[in-house]
């Protein structure tokens, strides 16, 4: 079966980009080694560093926010508890093969953050053992998952055409099905399954482990590797705080900050969302397809409410929930973090996400009151604190994670790939799949090999 990681990487091939993944550089004859400018401190940009670094090029990174990482986003829920909680990205998958490597490369421990999904739906409570899909369905879906394999190329551009809800109900997915269905999918792609491309969902749910990639966590939170990365690369190889404003790319490419700062060198990996990309100003200015492409590709916009409660009266270690309710999904986000208090995450998608967001602490906690107290009791007398983040009204990305919809995956991401004078570009929304620290350091990885080929 030809994975979407093969054909990224054999579409680029045909399109003059050489990627060579997992920072294999061994047999290029480099000339001269180039200069790099980096923009974006995130995986993408920090794994491109790295692999920089192992051949000895010197670069340089540009980071906007005042912190390293990207979207994602580590914060710490109590202090004295130790009690570390994820912002932004949260899995490692099981098939993650590079970021389960680098985790081991650098000496980090990895824990299970598998759960056992409860449900609120129509007003009734199930608990993990208590619900299922139809047999019907799971036997369709099941065969639909091994068809994928068989799919021609034109198949797959055919099927791109089609949005995920649509093609679920053409085969046979109704009713209570197609409900649950909706509400848990939605989880994965941020917004509702009638905005994703069914190609893209099909290849996502083929391709992965059996938990959806929703399988590890980096033990003391996932901003670990961003750090460790860092002092790989060097700390003061790291500008934060410095908005790119304007990329000028004649026989060399310079870039203007807005504090002031410029900066010259042989080519750039640029690693930002689309959305902080079209902020800048080029010269010359990117091709039209690639603004239009960048213009069509919608990013997720997922609310994380994370809340602290003194007592954990879900009881298990791996409980999350998906609900019908306002409150999307609950998870319970301090697994593995031995303390009485713990926290759950109400994780809200696309236009309910934006709504909530705007909401005060106590309108949230009413809120989770609603949603819990018919099968918890009094929660609400539980909570210690909450805090909030919400990626739509992310000042770089405007949104967590991008989304391929009807006819985008095989019409937008080649137009995006493509490198542009002495830029590469790199990210999560140039990945197999989207939403993943995997897909990031793929990315910048490819990039890095791009300026060595």
């Amino acid at each position: 079966m030809l994975s979407r990681r093969k054909f990224i990487q054999q579409a680029s091939m045909a399109a003059g980009g050489l990627l060579i993944a997992q920072s294999s550089f061994a047999n290029f004859a480099i000339q001269k080694k180039p200069k790099v400018i980096i923009i974006g401190a995130g995986f993408a940009g920090l794994s491109a560093a790295y692999a920089l670094k192992k051949k000895g090029i010197e670069y340089i990174i540009l980071e906007s926010r005042n912190r390293i990482g990207g979207r994602v986003f580590s914060h710490t829920m109590d202090e004295e508890e130790k009690l570390v909680i994820e912002l932004g990205a949260e899995w490692v998958g099981a098939s993650h093969e590079r970021l389960i490597a680098l985790t081991e490369e650098m000496g980090l421990t990895l824990e299970n953050n598998q759960f056992d999904t409860h449900l609120i739906y129509k007003g009734k409570y199930f608990k993990d053992n208590e619900w299922d899909y139809s047999q019907a369905w799971k036997k369709k879906f099941d065969l639909l998952l091994k068809n994928y394999g068989q799919m021609s190329q034109a198949d797959k551009v055919k099927l791109d055409k089609m949005d995920w809800w649509r093609y679920l109900v053409n085969n046979g997915c109704n009713g209570r099905d197609l409900d649950i269905r909706e509400l848990a999918d939605s989880t994965d792609f941020g917004e509702t399954i009638r905005s994703v491309s069914a190609f893209a969902a099909l290849a996502e749910y083929a391709e992965s482990s059996p938990k959806n990639e929703m399988d590890y966590k980096i033990k003391g939170g996932n901003g670990r590797l961003a750090e460790k990365l860092a002092e790989k690369v060097g700390k003061e190889n790291i500008k934060l705080g410095c908005t790119v404003d304007r990329i000028v790319q004649d026989k060399k490419v310079t870039v203007y900050c807005s504090n002031g700062e410029k900066f010259v060198a042989d080519k750039l990996i640029c690693t930002a969302p689309t959305f902080a990309v079209k902020q800048m100003k080029w010269e010359p200015a990117l091709p039209a397809e690639m603004r239009n492409a960048m213009d069509a590709l919608q990013y997720a916009r997922i609310n994380k409410n994370p809340i602290l409660f003194k007592d954990r009266f879900w009881k298990e270690e791996r409980f999350d929930m998906v609900t019908d309710m306002p409150v999307h999904y609950f998870y319970h986000a301090t697994k593995n973090q031995a303390s009485h208090k713990g926290v759950l995450i109400s994780y809200t998608i696309g236009d309910k996400a934006a709504v909530i967001a705007n909401q005060s602490d106590a309108y949230k906690a009413d809120m989770i009151q609603q949603s819990l107290s018919p099968y918890f009791g009094d929660v609400k007398k539980l909570i210690e604190k909450q805090t909030n983040y919400y990626w739509g009204d992310d000042e770089i990305s405007k949104g967590a994670y991008a989304i391929y919809g009807k006819g985008q995956w095989f019409g937008l991401q080649p137009i995006l790939k493509k490198p542009y004078l002495h830029t590469h570009f790199a990210g999560e929304h140039l990945a197999d799949w989207q939403g993943f620290m995997e897909g990031a350091i793929n990315t910048g990885e490819d990039a890095a090999g791009s300026i060595l080929s």
